[in-house]
Formats: C-alpha cells, sequence, structure tokens
C-alpha cells in the first residue's frame, strides 16, 4: 500500500491564531498535493514558550478535545487525510499536557497521546509546563496505515520507539521542536544534529518501520535573550533508516514523501529482531540503574 506523507514545516509567530490558520493553510496544501497522512510541528499554535517559566504561558492551553482538535477534524474530513496536531491541553486546572491528537480521514477523532519524557535544560524548561503522559505507548488504525506517535523529546528513547512499534505501528510520527543555543551553534550545531538525525534513524532501523520527524524553523525569542535557532530540517526515514526525503534548515516547506508500508513486513521478515530479542533477559530495563 502506497501512502503519501505530508511534513508541515514552518515558522511560527507570537500569534497563536495565526499560527493555526499559517498551520491549516499548509495542511490544506499537502491535501491539495495529495498526502494522505498530515503531521504538524510540536505545539504548532504557538511560539515555543517554554524557554521561560511564566504562568502567563498557562492561558495557551485548551481543552481536548475543543476548538482547535475540532478545526482539525473538519479539514480532515474536507479532505479525507489522516491528520496528526500536536497541542497544549488543558486537563484541569493545574493539570496541563504536551499533546497530539490523532484524527482519521472520516474526521473521527481516534485517540490522543500525551509526550512522556518530559526534558528540564536551558531554554527547555518543559517541567514547568508538561505532566509526564499517561497514555502509554500506542498505535492507531487509521485509513491509510497503522501509525504511532510521540513528541519531540520521546525521540531520544529507544525503549518508547521499540513499545510503539510493538503495538503495531508501521510509521513512527515525531511532532518536534528543537534548534540551537545561538552562542553554542558554531561549537556544538554539526554533532547537536547529526545526533538528533541518527538516533531517529536507529529507531527505523531497529524496528523496521518509517520515521517520520517535523521540526519548526526560525529564531524565536519569546523571553528575550538570544532565543532559539530551530533548525528545521524535517526528515522521512524508511524502514532500513535511509534518508528518503529532508526538508531544508531555514524554509517554509510542505514535504511531501511516498512510502510504501509492504516494506515493513519485508524488512521486518529479513530483519528479525523481534524475533531474536531476548526478553527473558530484559528485566533490568524497569530499573533506573543497575549498580
Amino acid at each position: 500500500m502506497k501512502v503519501i506523507l505530508g511534513l508541515l514545516q514552518h515558522a511560527c509567530s507570537a500569534d497563536p491564531a495565526a499560527n493555526l490558520k499559517k498551520t491549516l493553510s499548509l495542511a490544506a496544501q499537502a491535501a491539495r498535493k495529495g498526502a494522505n497522512i498530515i503531521c504538524t510541528q510540536e505545539l504548532c499554535r504557538s511560539q515555543y514558550f517554554c524557554q521561560s517559566e511564566n504562568h502567563a504561558n498557562f492561558a495557551l492551553a485548551e481543552a481536548i478535545p475543543g476548538p482547535s482538535t475540532r478545526t482539525f477534524q473538519k479539514l480532515a474530513k474536507k479532505h479525507g487525510v489522516v491528520m496528526i496536531a500536536s497541542l497544549f491541553e488543558k486537563r484541569a486546572s493545574g493539570l496541563y499536557h504536551n499533546t497530539a491528537v490523532i484524527i482519521d480521514a472520516d474526521g473521527k477523532l481516534l485517540g490522543i497521546y500525551r509526550k512522556m519524557h518530559i526534558p528540564d535544560d536551558p531554554l527547555y524548561y518543559e517541567k514547568f509546563y508538561f505532566t509526564p503522559g499517561d497514555t502509554g505507548f500506542r498505535s492507531w488504525k487509521t485509513k491509510f496505515g497503522q501509525i504511532g506517535v510521540l513528541i519531540c523529546w520521546d525521540q531520544w528513547y529507544p525503549e518508547a520507539a521499540r513499545l510503539t512499534a510493538m503495538h503495531g505501528a508501521e510509521i513512527i510520527f515525531y511532532p518536534t521542536a528543537i534548534g540551537w543555543h545561538p552562542s553554542e551553534k558554531q561549537a556544538h550545531g554539526v554533532h547537536q544534529h547529526g545526533a538528533w538525525e541518527t538516533i531517529q534513524r536507529s529507531h527505523a532501523v531497529a524496528n523496521g518501520c518509517y520515521v517520520a520527524a517535523v521540526n519548526r524553523i526560525g529564531l524565536e525569542q519569546p523571553a528575550g535573550g538570544a532565543g532559539l535557532e530551530f533548525w528545521g530540517q524535517s526528515f522521512v526515514a524508511g524502514t532500513s533508516g535511509e534518508l528518503l526525503a529532508k526538508a531544508s534548515a531555514d524554509q517554509e516547506e510542505v514535504l511531501m514523501v511516498p512510502v510504501e508500508l509492504g516494506k515493513v513486513d519485508v524488512t521486518r521478515t529479513h530483519w528479525p529482531f523481534l524475533r531474536d530479542r531476548r526478553i527473558d533477559a530484559y528485566g533490568d530495563l524497569i530499573r533506573r540503574f543497575s549498580d
């Protein structure tokens, strides 16, 4: 089965309404070009506000399902596409998540994924905002294949990709917001980006599935200071980890990538990592560290 992916890479402004309008416009553009599954970048309605700990930013959150979810459902139904959208969820007073909604081609909300791994690094102060997810790792059967969704910091963890693949995912999508500290770019930028791309391509290899990472572009300084320079370079990796397509580092793009889902079965048959896993020997994985 041939499926066309549409990855939406763009900059975000300080205006949530304008960002949503931009995302919807690019999604419609992808659909007109023939995309079957469309994925946004992480927190597509706003700039990356986690650069500071500011209670005012909680006003950016909304209920799920809520206004944005319903808007993406209408778009999915109108164009007959599967839609993955990354949103800031207000679950209850004082309880917020970094959440992706998964919508089938008929507009039905299939479910949500709440980001499981929450970072806390300079200018990535996500633990202030997001409660760790409680949805677990899973996949959804859509009109255009079985898909899994993980979010940004999740992409560094082989356990997350493995469990998502074990739930049947043929494609793992990673809505993302990652970039350089401008002061570090010259000394460390190549290695930082290389590590990011390599780890995700390795998930495709280890699990014999497709991986699609969707990142934003542009310099954002919502908290002042030097800000973050998002490095774009959204990409799709094939079932052997090969790069099928890659966007630029600084241009708005709708990255259209055809994939053949039948290759998942072929790859997993020839490289039977799932068959040869020693599940009897992995008990220590549930420990923080083995002394």
